[in-house]
């Protein structure tokens, strides 16, 4: 049976605000998994699984066992740069967000999708992998690292065009994936990206030599999350 995911696209936000939202969904969530009740057809005690696509202004985010070292910043610097950093709650290192960027927030019920974590991860590179290889590039993974990446067997070409960093509580999951498309990759100069000091970033635009059309980006990820986890779209 499909699972039953709400597709929610809010545009370009503030990220307290979308963490603040993502962690009123995951609580919904959570309580649901408490009931008792039968089970319906949008998830457990009919409760769907939500999707977020968002953009968010310039931000640096720090992952709950990263350095703040691998931030090359310092607060009046980042005010220069009209960006703010957050610690969070998410696994991974240093990541960057910004304009022209797809954020992807999955809050899903791993149980309702009979996955585990790391099995979910994989699915989450996997849907980018085949995305860009619409656009003719090959994305591959990097041992040791998660995430997307371009050339990863060869240090001196290595770029990562997708950031991955997830929660999961009671197999409950938020945050995600952050995907490159028409990102200001100078932002990244300003951090040692994923607490990476010797490996680059990139982007849809960097590799294929023109700006790219953002929506039909966003169009080809969700339908290959869709196919990877058997979602079921509900308004």
């Amino acid at each position: 049976m499909s699972y039953c995911v709400e597709y929610k696209d809010i545009g370009l936000k503030d990220y307290k605000e979308v963490w603040d939202y993502q962690e009123s969904l995951f609580k919904q969530l959570l309580e649901s998994k408490k009931g008792t009740e039968q089970e319906g057809p949008e998830g457990r005690n009919g409760v769907p699984g939500f999707l977020i696509f968002v953009e968010h202004p310039h931000v640096y985010t720090l992952g709950k066992s990263g350095s703040e070292s691998n931030l090359l910043l310092d607060y009046i610097q980042l005010r220069a740069k009209d960006a703010s950093f957050y610690r969070t709650d998410r696994g991974g290192d240093i990541t960057y967000h910004g304009p022209g960027q797809i954020v992807g927030y999955p809050i899903f019920d791993l149980g309702r999708l009979g996955k585990g974590v790391r099995e979910y991860v994989s699915g989450l590179e996997e849907a980018v992998i085949r995305t860009i290889g619409d656009y003719g590039l090959r994305g591959e993974r990097l041992e040791g690292g998660t995430g997307v990446w371009l050339d990863p067997c060869l240090p001196e070409k290595a770029r990562k065009i997708c950031a991955i960093g997830v929660k999961a509580s009671r197999f409950i999951t938020m945050h995600g994936f952050a995907f490159n498309v028409n990102t200001d990759l100078t932002y990244f100069e300003h951090i040692n990206p994923c607490g990476f000091k010797d490996k680059g970033v990139t982007s849809l635009q960097k590799e294929l030599g023109i700006r790219q059309d953002f929506e039909k980006a966003k169009e080809i990820v969700k339908g290959h999350l869709q196919e990877l986890f058997d979602l079921e779209w509900i308004n």
